[in-house]
């Protein structure tokens, strides 16, 4: 690994530990030329996932806008960031795992969807009336009845 400092194309490793998600370890390095010590991170590459918008737009697959979406709905509920990141990782494993390249963003939605209803009823109801787009209230009531059923 090319030192950051000077240059030099030797280092040696001083340590190694994984990161607590266990997706990436962290290593502290020494330059063999000038001493100096650095960290580096190494992290499975993975094929990018593109999510095939309701429009035919491709884009890539972001976590982040996943998280933002399940944040809104949960927005002064009794929901941790830790369970909304718990849900963000159970829906990345499902998209990462189905081996496909490109996901729609309806299955996301429904991903999102099924993760919420499991642990707050509320923010389910929240997001899917937004995800959904209920044109009038008999739309949202239909929803609500198959909910309570």
């Amino acid at each position: 690994m090319k030192c950051i400092f000077c240059g030099h194309i030797d280092s040696k490793v001083i340590d190694s530990r994984t990161n607590e998600d266990g997706l990436s370890i962290r290593r502290r390095r020494e330059c063999i030329g000038c001493g100096k010590r650095y960290t580096t991170y190494e992290t499975v590459e993975t094929t990018p996932i593109l999510v095939i918008k309701s429009n035919g737009a491709r884009q890539p697959f972001s976590a982040q806008k996943v998280k933002s979406g399940m944040i809104k709905a949960c927005e002064k509920r009794p929901v941790t960031i830790t369970q909304i990141d718990e849900m963000v990782k159970n829906i990345e494993k499902r998209i990462y795992n189905s081996l496909s390249q490109e996901v729609e963003t309806k299955q996301i939605g429904e991903m999102v969807m099924e993760e919420l209803r499991a642990v707050d009823e509320v923010a389910y109801i929240r997001f899917a009336s937004v995800y959904r787009q209920f044109k009038d209230i008999s739309h949202f009531k239909e929803f609500l009845e198959t909910f309570i059923k």
